[in-house]
């Protein structure tokens, strides 16, 4: 079969990230023709993470939060202190994944913010606030860049799953308690130093996220395995007959399922561009 075949029939992602892992270094006129190919600008990689990070929150939210409560667990902000038996909160996870790819060398930043925010360090300011507004009123992502050039994507922070909405609603901190699903919570904003990137650069940001969230994850199930009535983990989800949680393949399998299609679409693009497709 040949090479366009195998584009049309939807096989070549696994070819082209075999061939990019596998490959002999090029010659280094060709490296620069390839790198200009795959020059990719970065507002595919902002749709990616949003759907890493849109894919974690609602598998997370709906399966786990949900799932859980209906099986006896809970979930709080103290959650990490010792001797407490919870899980995080939806947005705490998130923060929780944020904060481990801060830890990563690709240096793409996330930050979760409102204008109606459970805590007020989440309070949008200044620029955010002006890019909040914008965003509130088209439902649209919002580009922009720092002072000192980075790029800047804000993506709106929607209530999808009714575990999320109930939260805010009945939160003691909360400014707003008329949540309901659909509604624009706040909002999640990307940063990114570079204005186009490698294809190399995008598997890598994306991959990093993706072990980001795998890695809050499972912070939740060790803490979970640690409860004076540990949490069994397995190839299952919660529910109101079975107090489980599930392990770490099955969340990410899930998140993955999810996100998959947005993640590899720029990919392809790039790819069939850099072979004349």
């Amino acid at each position: 079969m040949s090479l366009n075949k195998i584009i049309a029939a939807g096989g070549f992602v696994c070819l082209a990230i075999y061939l990019f892992v596998t490959a002999p270094p090029p010659l280094p006129s060709q490296a620069a023709r390839a790198s200009d190919a795959r020059a990719l600008p970065v507002v595919h990689l902002f749709d990616a993470v949003n759907a890493i990070n849109d894919a974690a929150r609602s598998t997370y939210t709906a399966r786990v939060v949900g799932g859980g409560l209906k099986a006896g667990l809970k979930y709080g902000e103290d959650w990490a202190e010792p001797g407490v038996e919870k899980g995080p909160l939806p947005a705490l996870f998130l923060r929780l994944a944020a904060a481990k790819m801060e830890a990563k060398p690709p240096r793409l930043g996330l930050y979760l913010g409102s204008d109606a925010p459970i805590e007020a360090s989440n309070l949008f300011r200044g620029a955010q606030a002006n890019a909040f507004e914008q965003l509130r009123a088209t439902s649209a992502p919002v580009f922009s860049k720092t002072e000192r050039g980075d790029e800047v994507a804000m993506y709106p922070d929607i209530a999808s799953a009714q575990p999320c909405v109930t939260c805010h609603n009945e939160h003691e901190d909360s400014p707003k308690t008329d949540w309901t699903l659909g509604d624009i919570m706040g909002a999640t904003t990307w940063t990114y130093p570079a204005a186009t990137l490698s294809a190399a650069e995008y598997l890598e940001v994306t991959e990093a996220l993706y072990r980001s969230v795998e890695e809050a994850y499972q912070d939740y199930l060790d803490k979970a395995a640690g409860f004076a009535d540990p949490v069994p983990a397995g190839p299952g989800w919660p529910d109101a007959e079975n107090r489980i949680l599930p392990d770490l393949p099955t969340f990410m399998a899930a998140v993955r399922a999810k996100a998959g299609d947005p993640v590899m679409r720029a990919l392809i693009l790039t790819t069939a561009k850099e072979m004349g497709q």
